[in-house]
């Protein structure tokens, strides 16, 4: 039903976007036992608290509106203090990739730099810039690598997402013309 994964450079970013499937209203970080089965099959510490679940659905939630609209002023802004409550300046290390230097300590603060790490370093510039996207239907956002050569695609299924979006697409059409031959 869904696309191909992103390429492992991108695989954090999406899986923790992905944690929310709102099309079908599951939330990974919506209880404690679920989200430590997602922490733990990622290697990061199992045991959560309820405000630290609260603050890792919300850092999703800031890296998926990023995902959907990348010019947006308030999703930079909104991308920018996200970066900076957990992350000091980069730190480049011998091997000429970079890391960002912890600003505070704390699983959330782990799991939200190593996603952020990625998403800096490979989705922002190079071959994969504007790849990883969020469907473009309202209702879902699920976020999927555009592997499609002109980076052109929308939907996270065209079985699903867009053939509802063509559907009302079509019903509009129609219902327009058949109230105008009235």
């Amino acid at each position: 039903m869904r696309r191909n994964p992103a390429p492992a450079e991108l695989e954090p970013v999406e899986a923790f976007c992905n944690t929310a499937t709102h099309l079908h209203g599951e939330d990974e970080f919506a209880r404690p036992e679920t989200a430590s089965g997602w922490l733990r099959a990622r290697g990061f510490p199992a045991a959560v608290a309820p405000a630290e679940l609260t603050a890792l659905t919300e850092a999703r939630e800031t890296v998926r509106a990023f995902l959907v609209e990348r010019t947006s002023p308030e999703a930079l802004d909104a991308l920018n203090r996200l970066i900076h409550s957990v992350a000091g300046a980069p730190v480049v290390r011998p091997d000429g990739t970079f890391a960002l230097r912890p600003a505070v300590d704390g699983p959330v603060a782990e799991i939200v730099r190593t996603v952020l790490e990625a998403l800096l370093r490979d989705g922002l510039t190079g071959r994969h810039a504007a790849r990883l996207k969020a469907c473009a239907a309202p209702e879902c956002r699920w976020v999927f690598y555009d592997r499609a050569p002109s980076s052109n695609g929308l939907w996270c299924d065209m079985d699903v997402c867009g053939a509802r979006h063509k559907m009302r697409a079509y019903r509009a059409r129609t219902g327009a013309a058949a109230r105008k031959d009235t």
